[in-house]
């Protein structure tokens, strides 16, 4: 689990630098600046070490050129605000593959309930699209702070929440399963 907050840490290391540095300063160019700056870094510091760079990481990295130059040359934040929004959308897109979470739950569970684990699948693509639309929603509004409290209580509670309802539905599923399969063996 720290492994994953690390992975989107740094995947939007250079979000959370620009937040950090406007809400500190309110200087819009400073932290695109910033921002920008950090996640060349962050490449340059991957390349030297030798480590290997994800997607997400080049894909961050051209966004944050393409929509920090655009917060530049605009003097608007939005364009760098709406940018959490696209990893929603593309994690959403790649959880739309029938079966992608069969290979993240127990082998009992996906030998057990398959087709609960894949409409969970397809919830959760739901839920990041949800959620990519409500971060442009809030990115359009302008205010750093609602955005802020958005992507840091809304978003990541809703995946909170989510992840709950699928834990107490998959175990309650389950061994709901594996009584009815043991009673027909009984009646046998």
């Amino acid at each position: 689990m720290k492994d994953v907050f690390v992975r989107l840490g740094s995947d939007f290391l250079s979000t959370i630098l620009f937040a950090a540095i406007y809400f500190a300063t309110g200087n819009i160019a400073l932290a695109t600046g910033i921002g920008i700056a950090g996640a060349i870094l962050q490449v340059i510091r991957a390349r030297i070490r030798g480590s290997e760079l994800g997607f997400m990481t080049w894909a961050s990295l051209g966004l944050v050129i393409v929509l920090g130059t655009a917060t530049l040359l605009t003097n608007d934040p939005r364009f760098v605000l709406a940018k959490p929004s696209i990893a929603h959308f593309a994690i959403g897109a790649i959880m739309l593959k029938r079966g992608w979470m069969l290979r993240y739950v127990p082998q009992d569970v996906a030998e057990t309930i398959p087709e609960y684990v894949t409409i969970a699948g397809f919830s959760w693509a739901l839920l990041m699209f949800a959620l990519g639309i409500g971060t442009i929603a809030v990115a359009l509004t302008g205010d750093i702070k609602l955005w802020a409290i958005y992507v840091s209580f809304v978003a990541a509670g809703a995946k909170i929440v989510a992840f709950a309802i699928q834990y107490v539905a998959f175990r309650l599923l389950f061994v709901s399963r594996l009584r009815a399969r043991a009673a027909t063996a009984a009646s046998t």
